[in-house]
């Protein structure tokens, strides 16, 4: 097990640490099981497994690992959120942008539950998060857990940004709240 602590993220303590398990305060159990869900669920951890782990060695390499990190995350939904607006006959009506960006396998992942849908506003709440169950496995800190979650929900800002519309970021689960919420709105 290898825990990795950003250089000057919360932490003086900058050496890679093996064998140490650090007390977590982060609540992130699933509670939905279904054969295809956990299939998801383990492609997504293993993203975020390579998120965390690339993140390490362009630290190492003493590169800004956020900086790129967070770039590279943010151009990813870029080129999702430009695909999400050219599938919307109106990509100014979020809910139709909700049904084609919240699919029912995407909510089951994430047991989320989405309500307030209307033309302006998306709100949802995650109960559950693969990526942070991959980074608590890998045996990371709760803060760098935060980080990585705030660098990953670049991701869906940029999915924000392409559609021309904002996400604001409330609780998250990496925070130690029940649930991460969203709200994406114009």
């Amino acid at each position: 097990m290898v825990i990795i602590r950003p250089a000057g993220h919360r932490s003086k303590d900058r050496e890679y640490l093996k064998g140490v398990l650090m007390m977590s305060n982060i609540k992130n159990k699933a509670t939905l099981h279904e054969d295809k869900i956990e299939l998801a669920r383990s492609c997504i951890e293993h993203r975020a497994t390579w998120m965390a782990l690339t993140y390490a060695e362009m630290e190492k390499a003493g590169v800004d690992a956020e900086k790129i990190t967070r770039a590279a995350v943010r151009k990813c939904g870029n080129i999702h959120g430009l695909r999400f607006r050219e599938q919307c006959k109106n990509p100014d009506d979020l809910v139709e942008f909700a049904g084609i960006f919240l699919t029912e396998d995407g909510r089951k992942n994430f047991e989320m539950n989405v309500h307030d849908v209307d033309h302006d506003n998306i709100k949802s709440d995650f109960h559950y998060c693969p990526l942070v169950s991959a980074w608590q496995k890998l045996g990371l800190d709760d803060d760098t857990i935060a980080l990585f979650c705030d660098i990953a929900m670049d991701g869906d800002r940029g999915i924000a940004e392409s559609m021309r519309i904002t996400l604001d970021l409330g609780d998250t689960i990496a925070k130690g709240c029940d649930t991460c919420k969203l709200h994406f709105h114009k």
